[in-house]
Protein backbone atom coordinates (compact mmCIF):
# COMPACT_ATOMS: atom_id res chain seq x y z
CA UNK A 1 0.00 0.00 0.00
CA UNK A 2 1.71 3.71 -1.10
CA UNK A 3 1.22 6.68 0.55
CA UNK A 4 2.33 10.22 -0.01
CA UNK A 5 4.92 11.78 1.73
CA UNK A 6 4.29 15.27 -0.42
CA UNK A 7 2.35 15.68 -3.46
CA UNK A 8 5.75 14.58 -5.33
CA UNK A 9 6.96 11.39 -3.45
CA UNK A 10 5.62 8.49 -3.21
CA UNK A 11 6.80 5.96 -0.24
CA UNK A 12 5.13 1.94 -0.72
CA UNK A 13 5.83 -1.06 1.78
CA UNK A 14 6.49 -4.38 -0.25
CA UNK A 15 7.12 -6.80 2.00
CA UNK A 16 9.96 -5.25 4.26
CA UNK A 17 11.23 -3.22 1.29
CA UNK A 18 10.57 0.87 0.91
CA UNK A 19 9.72 1.30 -2.20
CA UNK A 20 10.16 5.18 -2.83
CA UNK A 21 9.03 7.12 -5.50
CA UNK A 22 9.66 10.80 -7.49
CA UNK A 23 6.44 11.30 -8.78
CA UNK A 24 6.42 14.50 -11.25
CA UNK A 25 6.01 12.78 -14.82
CA UNK A 26 5.04 15.59 -16.34
CA UNK A 27 8.09 17.59 -15.09
CA UNK A 28 10.53 14.63 -15.79
CA UNK A 29 10.56 13.87 -12.20
CA UNK A 30 12.65 16.68 -11.69
CA UNK A 31 13.92 17.94 -8.13
CA UNK A 32 11.41 20.89 -6.64
CA UNK A 33 11.35 21.74 -2.89
CA UNK A 34 8.51 18.94 -2.55
CA UNK A 35 10.40 15.98 -4.07
CA UNK A 36 13.37 17.46 -1.54
CA UNK A 37 11.23 17.68 1.42
CA UNK A 38 9.55 14.29 -0.16
CA UNK A 39 12.46 12.22 -0.22
CA UNK A 40 14.13 13.50 3.30
CA UNK A 41 11.20 12.07 5.30
CA UNK A 42 11.02 9.01 3.14
CA UNK A 43 14.96 8.23 4.45
CA UNK A 44 13.74 8.67 8.11
CA UNK A 45 10.99 6.67 7.61
CA UNK A 46 13.21 4.10 6.12
CA UNK A 47 15.88 4.36 8.20
CA UNK A 48 13.43 4.87 11.42
CA UNK A 49 11.23 1.54 11.04
CA UNK A 50 13.34 -1.90 12.15
CA UNK A 51 11.08 -3.52 9.58
CA UNK A 52 12.35 -1.99 6.45
CA UNK A 53 15.04 -3.80 5.24
CA UNK A 54 15.90 -2.57 2.14
CA UNK A 55 14.93 0.75 0.12
CA UNK A 56 14.46 1.11 -3.96
CA UNK A 57 14.49 4.49 -5.12
CA UNK A 58 12.81 5.34 -8.45
CA UNK A 59 10.97 7.56 -11.06
CA UNK A 60 7.30 7.48 -12.25
CA UNK A 61 6.44 7.25 -16.07
CA UNK A 62 8.79 5.67 -18.73
CA UNK A 63 10.95 8.90 -19.75
CA UNK A 64 12.46 9.75 -16.66
CA UNK A 65 14.41 8.60 -13.34
CA UNK A 66 14.87 12.28 -12.41
CA UNK A 67 16.07 15.21 -15.09
CA UNK A 68 18.00 17.08 -12.49
CA UNK A 69 16.96 20.10 -10.75
CA UNK A 70 14.00 21.95 -11.74
CA UNK A 71 15.79 24.80 -13.77
CA UNK A 72 12.59 26.84 -13.62
CA UNK A 73 12.45 26.92 -10.20
CA UNK A 74 16.27 27.36 -10.40
CA UNK A 75 16.09 30.47 -12.41
CA UNK A 76 12.90 31.60 -10.59
CA UNK A 77 14.82 31.91 -7.23
CA UNK A 78 18.26 32.96 -8.63
CA UNK A 79 20.03 29.94 -7.29
CA UNK A 80 23.76 30.56 -6.68
CA UNK A 81 25.58 28.13 -4.26
CA UNK A 82 23.38 25.34 -3.08
CA UNK A 83 23.53 25.29 1.00
CA UNK A 84 25.58 21.87 1.29
CA UNK A 85 22.29 20.05 3.04
CA UNK A 86 20.03 21.41 0.41
CA UNK A 87 19.64 17.82 -1.05
CA UNK A 88 19.12 14.78 1.24
CA UNK A 89 21.98 13.25 -0.24
CA UNK A 90 22.59 9.71 1.02
CA UNK A 91 26.05 8.70 2.44
CA UNK A 92 26.56 12.83 3.06
CA UNK A 93 23.90 14.53 4.55
CA UNK A 94 21.82 11.28 5.69
CA UNK A 95 23.06 9.00 7.14
CA UNK A 96 21.30 5.51 6.32
CA UNK A 97 22.77 1.88 7.52
CA UNK A 98 20.21 0.18 5.59
CA UNK A 99 20.95 -0.81 1.19
CA UNK A 100 19.04 1.24 -1.24
CA UNK A 101 19.10 0.34 -5.19
CA UNK A 102 18.24 3.13 -7.87
CA UNK A 103 15.56 1.81 -10.40
CA UNK A 104 16.25 4.25 -13.04
CA UNK A 105 13.74 4.28 -15.21
CA UNK A 106 14.99 6.59 -18.31
CA UNK A 107 17.00 9.38 -18.33
CA UNK A 108 19.41 10.15 -14.83
CA UNK A 109 20.85 13.50 -15.17
CA UNK A 110 22.39 16.40 -13.60
CA UNK A 111 20.82 15.54 -9.87
CA UNK A 112 19.38 12.66 -11.17
CA UNK A 113 22.78 11.26 -11.39
CA UNK A 114 23.38 12.01 -8.40
CA UNK A 115 20.11 10.10 -7.03
CA UNK A 116 21.46 7.27 -9.19
CA UNK A 117 25.41 7.29 -7.95
CA UNK A 118 24.14 7.86 -4.12
CA UNK A 119 22.67 4.59 -4.16
CA UNK A 120 24.01 1.47 -3.02
CA UNK A 121 22.64 -0.43 -6.15
CA UNK A 122 21.83 0.21 -9.40
CA UNK A 123 19.37 -1.56 -11.74
CA UNK A 124 18.33 0.49 -15.46
CA UNK A 125 15.64 -0.08 -17.99
CA UNK A 126 17.13 -0.41 -21.10
CA UNK A 127 16.10 3.21 -22.29
CA UNK A 128 18.02 4.64 -19.39
CA UNK A 129 20.64 7.45 -19.81
CA UNK A 130 23.18 8.83 -17.10
CA UNK A 131 24.55 11.89 -17.63
CA UNK A 132 26.28 15.07 -15.79
CA UNK A 133 24.53 17.81 -17.79
CA UNK A 134 25.90 21.00 -15.41
CA UNK A 135 28.53 22.29 -17.91
CA UNK A 136 25.85 22.60 -20.39
CA UNK A 137 23.61 24.99 -18.03
CA UNK A 138 26.85 26.32 -16.05
CA UNK A 139 26.40 24.49 -12.71
CA UNK A 140 28.53 22.56 -10.72
CA UNK A 141 28.82 18.85 -9.75
CA UNK A 142 31.02 18.90 -6.77
CA UNK A 143 29.29 15.51 -5.53
CA UNK A 144 30.66 13.68 -8.44
CA UNK A 145 33.55 13.04 -6.40
CA UNK A 146 33.31 9.70 -5.06
CA UNK A 147 32.50 8.53 -9.05
CA UNK A 148 36.38 8.38 -8.86
CA UNK A 149 35.95 5.19 -6.91
CA UNK A 150 32.64 4.29 -9.38
CA UNK A 151 34.51 4.20 -12.98
CA UNK A 152 37.91 4.79 -14.36
CA UNK A 153 39.22 7.90 -14.65
CA UNK A 154 38.66 9.19 -18.30
CA UNK A 155 34.99 7.79 -18.36
CA UNK A 156 34.65 9.98 -15.29
CA UNK A 157 36.26 12.93 -17.18
CA UNK A 158 34.37 12.86 -20.31
CA UNK A 159 31.23 12.12 -18.15
CA UNK A 160 31.55 15.87 -16.90
CA UNK A 161 33.73 17.57 -19.08
CA UNK A 162 31.22 17.00 -22.08
CA UNK A 163 27.88 16.64 -20.85
CA UNK A 164 27.03 14.10 -23.07
CA UNK A 165 24.87 11.61 -21.61
CA UNK A 166 26.14 7.51 -21.30
CA UNK A 167 23.95 4.82 -22.10
CA UNK A 168 22.53 2.58 -19.96
CA UNK A 169 24.44 -0.57 -22.01
CA UNK A 170 27.35 1.45 -21.43
CA UNK A 171 26.70 2.14 -17.73
CA UNK A 172 26.73 -1.77 -17.32
CA UNK A 173 29.78 -2.63 -19.61
CA UNK A 174 31.48 -0.54 -17.14
CA UNK A 175 30.45 -2.07 -13.88
CA UNK A 176 28.78 1.30 -12.44
CA UNK A 177 25.00 -0.26 -13.48
CA UNK A 178 24.30 -4.06 -11.70
CA UNK A 179 21.84 -4.96 -14.73
CA UNK A 180 19.89 -3.83 -17.44
CA UNK A 181 16.41 -4.66 -18.33
CA UNK A 182 13.10 -4.04 -20.52
CA UNK A 183 11.61 -1.38 -19.13
CA UNK A 184 8.33 -3.73 -18.12
CA UNK A 185 10.93 -5.85 -16.07
CA UNK A 186 12.57 -2.94 -14.03
CA UNK A 187 10.23 -2.78 -11.13
CA UNK A 188 10.33 -6.57 -10.30
CA UNK A 189 13.91 -6.72 -10.96
CA UNK A 190 15.20 -4.22 -7.90
CA UNK A 191 12.04 -5.62 -6.46
CA UNK A 192 13.72 -9.25 -6.60
CA UNK A 193 17.14 -7.78 -5.62
CA UNK A 194 15.87 -6.40 -2.67
CA UNK A 195 13.74 -8.96 -1.45
CA UNK A 196 17.05 -11.22 -1.71
CA UNK A 197 18.65 -8.48 0.12
CA UNK A 198 16.30 -8.44 3.17
CA UNK A 199 15.66 -11.98 3.50
CA UNK A 200 19.86 -12.20 4.41
CA UNK A 201 21.21 -11.77 7.66
CA UNK A 202 20.62 -7.91 8.63
CA UNK A 203 23.53 -7.71 10.74
CA UNK A 204 26.25 -9.14 8.20
CA UNK A 205 24.04 -6.92 4.90
CA UNK A 206 25.25 -3.52 7.06
CA UNK A 207 28.89 -4.55 8.19
CA UNK A 208 29.27 -5.65 4.80
CA UNK A 209 27.78 -2.85 2.89
CA UNK A 210 30.28 -0.70 5.78
CA UNK A 211 33.12 -2.85 4.37
CA UNK A 212 32.34 -1.44 0.96
CA UNK A 213 32.30 1.84 1.49
CA UNK A 214 35.70 1.98 4.66
CA UNK A 215 37.49 0.17 2.02
CA UNK A 216 37.45 2.91 -0.47
CA UNK A 217 38.95 5.16 2.48
CA UNK A 218 41.89 3.37 2.93
CA UNK A 219 44.54 1.05 1.39
CA UNK A 220 44.77 -2.48 1.43
CA UNK A 221 45.85 -2.94 5.11
CA UNK A 222 44.27 -0.27 6.72
CA UNK A 223 40.98 -1.76 5.52
CA UNK A 224 41.91 -5.12 6.29
CA UNK A 225 42.42 -4.33 10.06
CA UNK A 226 39.23 -1.91 9.86
CA UNK A 227 37.33 -4.63 8.90
CA UNK A 228 37.87 -7.55 11.67
CA UNK A 229 36.61 -5.70 14.30
CA UNK A 230 33.53 -4.14 11.61
CA UNK A 231 32.51 -8.26 12.15
CA UNK A 232 33.26 -9.30 15.64
CA UNK A 233 29.56 -7.85 16.83
CA UNK A 234 28.39 -9.98 13.45
CA UNK A 235 29.94 -13.05 14.45
CA UNK A 236 28.81 -12.67 18.47
CA UNK A 237 25.24 -12.17 17.61
CA UNK A 238 21.94 -14.43 18.22
CA UNK A 239 21.84 -15.00 13.94
CA UNK A 240 25.13 -15.83 13.54
CA UNK A 241 23.90 -19.25 15.70
CA UNK A 242 20.66 -19.06 14.21
CA UNK A 243 21.95 -19.42 10.42
CA UNK A 244 23.78 -22.64 10.61
CA UNK A 245 20.95 -23.82 12.77
CA UNK A 246 18.46 -23.54 10.42
CA UNK A 247 20.85 -25.00 7.38
CA UNK A 248 20.94 -27.76 10.27
CA UNK A 249 17.30 -28.30 10.47
CA UNK A 250 16.83 -27.26 6.73
CA UNK A 251 14.41 -24.22 7.63
CA UNK A 252 14.27 -20.40 6.81
CA UNK A 253 16.06 -19.27 9.63
CA UNK A 254 14.72 -16.58 11.96
CA UNK A 255 16.72 -13.24 11.90
CA UNK A 256 16.20 -10.99 15.20
CA UNK A 257 19.21 -8.76 13.95
CA UNK A 258 20.41 -9.33 17.55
Amino acid sequence: MGMNLTDEVLFEVIDGVAIVTIDRPAARNAINPGVIEGLRQAWQRLAGDDALRVGILTGSGDKAFCAGMDLKVAAATQLRVPPRDMFPVLGDIVKLDKPVIAAVNGVAYAGGFLFAQMCDLCVASENAQFGITEAKVGRGMPWAAPLAHMLPQRVMMELLLTGAPMSAQRAHALGYVNAVVPLAQLRETALAMAKTIAANAPLTVKAARELVYLSTEMGRSAALRAAYPLFESVYLSEDAQEGPRAFAEKRAPQWTGR
